[in-house]
């Protein structure tokens, strides 16, 4: 079968590098333009400019009914923005929380979303929704020559390209959006705080940035709240149009509770809730005993937070909850947005606002240039139906004589087409003696006005008080108070976990299998606790709760952990494999507690080993610290605590194949203090043996002058007094003596101290 050949005639043909490029530059441009940055002029995006064209042309302004959103929605995709309904509503719906929006553009009916959860609200078939009264500011000059307007996206019709927005708008609600390559993170401000900065800038253009911030001082969020941040740094964010700035909640202290009234702009009371709870449970909060939500329609903000003592300080306490919950927030500023010649840019405050007055004077100029041709149309009008009052009879004459009238009328009086069919449609009625005065009062009324607006249109300055009185009567209609305060802070830090726990004496228990808990008091018998079938007492350590418990590995890693945070020892607690990550085969030896300058002796089963400071075994992290090298095959033992007092000695006992267990004691002070390595030689285990592992270092002690040293083999032990230790002295590296043959396959030592 033959193929047919394939025919490119007619195909433009372009490498697809090229194609690729193009395509997305095309497509990030539209979403730059046409999605996600707000226009100057209105502060809208091309679908919440729709949204608002559409409820106006459904007749849906502030003084009308409700209607419908699905209703309106269906207008919007289906004249305007070809595009998912369920975006076009969400738009919808955040133009219409008040607590999204500073000044919300729709009013609606129905369940539109909470603070909680802000796209919790109810599908378009239930809510009602119409325009709020600021939409006027946006919409009462469209049909006044003030804008352009472009065909949609079929070509059936028209909608405007801009708003004629009598406020900057784009200020006032901000916006937010994510683009190809950029973004915008614009936060809302004050409408009385705005107008005024214009207002200063239209009686002096040279005011300076550190002027208008005496004006506009920061952001204005609808929730309300606290900003912290510094007057120098949010000076630098208006400069500039990029930075960061912290706001923070409101609370008041009552009788052993915290109020927390206001929430920072977009954080929901219910994560906060959640985050409380969870250091709650975790006990990183001791003296809140539990939280509770007591909001309603009242007061949308009110969470409770319960003391358990009155004497607790407050401020720390919410510091730490500013440090560790959303009730601080850093919020990012980004002032991107499309300029008034088409292209995206960043803008400081003073640029912003000077370059939307440009477009408020172009606006204002537009209406009354639109006004004015209105007028001397009008004008024209009149002063031909003045000409057929005037000749009233010639006129009744040629209309009844004449099949054509108007070529007649138009070439007898010399007047326009207009004129001439403006008086062919003028009834009957209307030619009565009193209309003649009517058209001679309403031409004197047109020429008035005519003078007034070219006197203005003329005059800057006119032009700049009209604009001034209209900002003015704006901002008492619809403007309020500040409802964001401003007051400089630091930035809130955590308080240590240690600083929230009330220090008390803890017995941590280690078992053999690797489960850890931690007991109260220091009375507490480790060895007596119940354990899971097949496991035992392995190791325990006395100290405080606000201290970190040491845990050492076989290999010679350790690994922290906070006492407190350890599972209670009223139950079997839980495995230490799910808190710290140790390597394959490694068991934990050893757990050490006590002050970051006390010495503990570390040392492996080959006979090294060396003293070590407590805080250099502190690990940050679940991996743990290689501290102890223990070589091929070997393992750490347990470590000793260090006394402080002079002519203290170390103990070491080791055992060996045939039953050769030596013991051997030497001053503390011939061993080399370490921050980590294998350390010097403790005990001499000749090379054969090491090598085959058939002796090994099994337990080191460390006591003080005067101690009783106890040595347990199996279920025997014996006890040695300070004189019976002389038997065993020798040099550190050295052989020891030999422990009598009962003894000789030693486990442990422990330590009896003096009695003071």
């Amino acid at each position: 079968m033959k193929t047919a050949e394939l025919n490119f005639e007619g195909v433009e043909q372009r490498a697809l590098k090229v194609f690729t490029e193009k395509a997305y530059l095309d497509y990030s441009m539209y979403v730059i333009l046409d999605r996600a940055l707000p226009q100057l002029a209105d502060g809208l995006k091309p679908v919440q400019r729709r949204i608002i064209y559409a409820m106006s042309e459904l007749g849906l302004a502030a003084g009308s009914k409700h209607k419908k959103s699905a209703r309106t929605v269906g207008d919007v995709i289906g004249k305007f923005h070809p595009h998912g309904d369920s975006a076009c509503y969400e738009a919808m719906v955040h133009m219409a929380q008040e607590f999204s929006y500073r000044y919300p553009i729709v009013d609606g009916q129905g369940n539109w979303g909470s603070t909680d959860d802000p796209k919790s609200f109810a599908a378009m078939r239930y809510t009602e929704s119409k325009l709020r009264a600021y939409a006027e500011t946006l919409l009462a000059e469209l049909g006044q020559g003030t804008v352009d307007w472009v065909p949609n996206f079929d070509g059936t019709m028209d909608e405007p390209s801009l708003l004629p927005a009598r406020l900057p708008n784009v200020l006032l609600n901000g916006a937010s959006g994510i683009a190809v390559g950029m973004a915008t993170d614009i936060p809302p401000h004050n409408l009385r705080e705005i107008v005024s900065a214009c207002l200063k800038i239209i009686d002096d253009p040279d005011v300076t940035l550190k002027d208008l911030l005496k004006l506009v001082p920061a952001p204005d969020f609808p929730t309300g709240g606290e900003i912290i941040t510094s007057r120098a740094e949010l000076r630098a964010i208006y400069e500039t149009g990029n930075g960061t700035f912290r706001a923070r909640a409101l609370y008041e202290a009552g009788d052993g509770e915290v109020i927390i009234t206001t929430l920072p702009f977009q954080v929901s009371g219910a994560k906060i809730q959640e985050q409380v709870a969870q250091q709650i449970r975790a006990k990183k909060l001791p003296m809140v005993e539990n939280i509770r939500d007591e909001s309603d329609h009242e007061e949308p903000v009110r969470i409770v937070l319960e003391l358990k003592s009155n004497k607790v300080d407050v401020a720390q306490l919410m510091a730490h909850l500013f440090a560790t919950t959303d009730l601080e927030r850093t919020y990012r500023v980004n002032l991107n947005m499309i300029a008034l010649d088409g292209r995206p840019r960043v803008m400081g405050l003073k640029d912003i606002l000077v370059e939307w007055l440009s477009y408020r004077v172009r606006t204002i100029t537009r209406r009354l240039e639109y006004r004015l041709a209105k007028v001397n149309a009008r004008l024209h009008i009149l002063d031909g139906l003045l000409i057929a009052f005037l000749n009233l009879d010639e006129v009744i004459r040629i209309v009844r004589a004449e099949d054509e009238p108007k070529p007649v009328l138009i070439k007898r009086f010399k007047i326009s087409e207009l004129q001439a069919e403006a008086i062919l449609e003028t009834k009957l009625r209307q030619l009565a003696k009193l209309e003649e005065m009517k058209i001679r009062g309403e031409q004197a009324e047109l020429a008035t006005e005519r003078d007034g607006i070219e006197g203005t249109l003329k005059s800057p300055a006119k032009l700049k008080k009209m604009m001034r009185e209209e900002l003015v009567q704006d901002a008492e209609k619809h403007g309020d108070k500040r409802r964001t305060k401003l007051v400089e802070r630091e930035a809130a830090k955590a308080i240590d976990e240690t600083d929230l726990v009330v220090t008390e004496p803890v017995t941590v228990v280690l078992s053999t299998a690797g489960w850890v808990r931690q007991a109260k008091g220091h009375e507490i018998d480790p060895i007596g606790l119940s354990y899971r079938a097949g496991d035992g007492f392995q190791a325990a350590a006395r100290g405080k709760n606000t201290q970190q418990a040491v845990f050492l590995d076989s290999t010679g890693r350790t690994y922290s952990l906070l006492a407190h945070s350890l599972p209670s020892a009223r139950g079997q607690g839980e495995p230490l494999s799910g808190r710290v990550d140790p390597p394959d085969g490694a068991n934990f030896v050893s757990v050490l507690m006590g002050e970051s300058e006390d010495r503990w002796v570390l040392a492996s089963d080959s006979g090294y080993g060396f003293v070590v400071r407590f805080e250099e075994l502190y690990a940050r992290n679940r991996g743990g610290k290689g501290i102890l090298t223990v070589g091929d095959n070997g393992k750490a033992i347990p470590a000793a605590l260090v006394s402080n007092v002079p002519g203290a000695v170390i103990a070491v006992v080791a055992t060996a194949e045939g039953a050769d267990g030596r013991l051997l004691v030497f001053p503390v002070k011939d061993v080399p203090e370490l921050a980590k390595g294998r350390g010097n030689k403790l005990f001499n285990i000749p090379t054969a043996k090491a090598s085959a592992r058939q002796e090994l270092l099994v337990a080191v002690a460390v006591l003080p002058p005067n101690a009783k040293l106890k040595v347990i083999c199996g279920e025997r032990s014996m006890t040695l007094s300070w004189s019976e230790l002389d038997a065993y002295r020798g040099e550190r590296a050295q052989r020891g003596a030999l422990l009598p043959k009962n003894y000789r396959r030693a486990t442990a030592l422990e330590v009896d101290l003096p009695r003071s």
